[in-house]
């Protein structure tokens, strides 16, 4: 038996005015979900526990069947096992965001929490000269994917209270700047870094052409070394993780999954079908599969509706599309859960803790001639009347035997 989970990261969201009072996935042309929503099993589950902040972490942790009440990782430390950086007991691992910080009559706003959008390569350099000027004194600075990298304080300070970059898009940043012990060491390499960034080639570069750049660093996320039990421990279970964030990658390593594919060394993103494809071999020797989509948690960041209903059809294009191929010719019997981490409302352009639609489905569902007239959307999900409030433990039925 094989078990795949594809998580479109951040897919669901909420009615919008210009796609006509709908949703993306509403909107999004979606022949190989439609056909999973009408012969599988449709639902809503909640994924972000009440009062639980709406962290994309938060959220994988539910898709992967562990209870957010119960077990927790901080963003950053999970990065950093994706990254290969080890932390001991005592270190600190930061998430650092490239940003492009405006100023208005009021304050400074947060205008971009990707930089303007800048290339793994860029971004690699960037984190280079920041190791060079900033680094020292317990502190590291290591190179990550695009706008994400990573700090690492040794033996440092994790109670300081951070707010993601994402939650604070066109709002001014005075109030969310890190709060209590070691908040000065952050706010000291900020300031610093700034004037870096103000100077860089890259980022003139990019001005020159028109284009955003990054203006600062933005630190969150922060904690030390994560522990959880494997999901072999947990369900018997054996696979790995196919990825397109670090966050993603390091909670499928924690869990005891192994990478498909490593960091390419070029800084070349593989696409959506290569990393399917690369995944559907791994599938061949190993019985679980951990598929993650970014693309539209990004468009709902964006606040961009049409690039979101774009970023979903890739998804089902490029990557449901070879999937089902794949499973139907390995000649095994499969299960399939496709579900996202949270909602990420473009018109809000941050997470929410609203449930989110999911399937449940069986290879042999493919053999039903009857089927019911309904596609993968929240609408659909919420009229089909099935709720399941703990999303944590779908994956545990999903992998009954």
């Amino acid at each position: 038996m094989k078990f795949v989970v594809v998580q479109g990261q951040g897919m669901a969201d909420e009615p919008i005015a210009d796609l006509g009072g709908k949703t993306p996935l509403e909107v999004a042309r979606t022949p190989h979900l439609d056909h999973l929503a009408a012969r599988g099993i449709l639902g809503l589950t909640r994924t972000i526990p009440r009062g639980v902040p709406a962290g994309s972490e938060v959220g994988t942790l539910s898709v992967l069947g562990y209870d957010p009440a119960h077990y927790s990782a901080s963003r950053a430390p999970l990065e950093a096992v994706s990254l290969g950086v080890e932390l001991g007991p005592e270190d600190v691992a930061f998430c650092l965001s490239l940003v492009t910080v405006e100023a208005v009559e009021g304050g400074d706003v947060m205008r971009d929490h990707t930089g303007g959008g800048v290339s793994t390569a860029e971004g690699a350099e960037l984190a280079a000269d920041l190791q060079r000027l900033l680094g020292g004194e317990g502190v590291e600075v290591h190179p990550g994917v695009r706008h994400r990298h990573l700090v690492v304080w040794r033996r440092g300070e994790s109670r300081m209270r951070t707010i993601a970059p994402h939650a604070l898009l066109a709002k001014p940043i005075a109030g969310a700047l890190p709060t209590g012990p070691g908040a000065d060491v952050l706010q000291a390499l900020a300031a610093r870094a700034q004037g870096i960034l103000a100077e860089h080639p890259v980022c003139r570069a990019r001005l020159e052409r028109g284009e955003r750049a990054p203006t600062g660093i933005w630190l969150w996320g922060q904690g030390r070394r994560p522990s959880l039990p494997t999901l072999r421990e947990r369900f018997g279970v054996a696979g790995a993780v196919a990825a397109e964030v670090d966050l993603a990658n390091g909670l499928g390593l924690v869990v005891g999954l192994a990478r498909v594919e490593p960091r390419d060394p070029t800084g070349v993103d593989p696409d959506l079908r290569t990393r399917t494809a690369h995944a559907l071999q791994s599938l061949a020797e190993r019985e679980f599969l951990f598929l993650h989509v970014e693309g539209p948690d990004e468009a709902g960041h964006a606040g961009d509706p049409q690039r979101k209903v774009e970023a979903i059809e890739r998804l089902d294009a490029d990557v449901l599309g070879p999937l089902l191929e794949g499973l139907r010719q390995s000649g095994d019997d499969w299960r399939l859960l496709v579900m996202p981490d949270h909602p990420t409302p473009c018109g809000l352009r941050t997470h929410t803790d609203e449930p989110v639609p999911f399937i449940v489905y069986v290879g042999t569902d493919d053999r039903k001639t009857r089927t019911v007239a309904r596609r993968y959307s929240e609408r659909d999900a919420r009229e089909n009347g099935i709720f399941v409030p703990d999303g944590h433990t779908i994956l545990g039925r999903l992998l009954r035997r």
